[in-house]
């Protein structure tokens, strides 16, 4: 589960946001002062930091400027100040991304889950993932097992990226069709079970993947690993 630090001066909007992203599998913790969030950076390592902009103890690109010293996880800032010269500084201090007010929190949960997604692939060394006999290039998108590569297509490899981004943790169909769409409905569960459907088949071509993708009846995925 991921941990989300969100800091904002405003209670009533921590606690609307922390009630969605909650609801969403996030991990929250609320802090109405950034002076206190900075003090506890280092204990909660958290994987995304959302940083409201104009706060009276300390503004959020004073604050973004200090958690650098501290963190490499992406910061999002939540402002209603629209000009290009404002946007510029929140991410020359070192932001990463910024959502203007007011936003659906729909939105908020997918960009916090892009930006992690993001992080975690550049944190990779050369960005290469490993689950032998499996291995996954994030930048060329390149899946081989053992040295013979398995051709997927771009929905195949995006399914499978949202897998392995959680070993041995049931992926509902809610989340994928969120990290694929920004949203869930009905309809996208058939498509999911498509193309699921065609890259658990791919791997059960080779031997020793026939059972990395594990399916949950009317719930969703699992990526089976154990580290041999």
């Amino acid at each position: 589960m991921y941990k989300i630090m969100l800091i904002d001066d405003d209670k009533e909007t921590l606690q609307i946001n922390k009630k969605y992203l909650e609801s969403d599998h996030f991990q929250v913790f609320t802090y109405d002062n950034p002076l206190k969030a900075i003090k506890e950076l280092s204990c909660i390592i958290p994987d995304c930091i959302v940083l409201d902009v104009m706060m009276p103890a300390l503004d959020g690109f004073a604050a973004c400027k200090k958690m650098r010293t501290i963190t490499k996880a992406p910061i999002i800032f939540l402002t209603g100040l629209t000009s290009e010269e404002d946007k510029i500084k929140g991410l020359v201090l070192g932001g990463d991304d910024y959502l203007i007010k007011p936003y659906s929190l729909r939105e908020l949960s997918v960009r916090i889950k892009v930006n992690i997604r993001r992080t975690i692939a550049y944190s990779k060394p050369d960005n290469m993932l490993s689950f032998p006999p499996l291995s996954i290039n994030t930048i060329t998108h390149e899946v081989m097992c053992n040295d013979e590569e398995i051709k997927l297509s771009n929905r195949e490899y995006e399914l499978l990226a949202i897998l392995i981004d959680k070993p041995n943790e049931l992926i509902t169909f809610e989340e994928i069709s969120n990290s694929l769409w920004g949203g869930y409905s009905s309809s996208d569960r058939q498509s999911i079970m498509v193309n699921m459907s065609r890259l658990r088949k791919k791997f059960s071509m080779y031997d020793g993947l026939e059972n990395y993708i594990e399916t949950v009846w009317s719930k969703g995925y699992i990526f089976k690993f154990r580290q041999r």
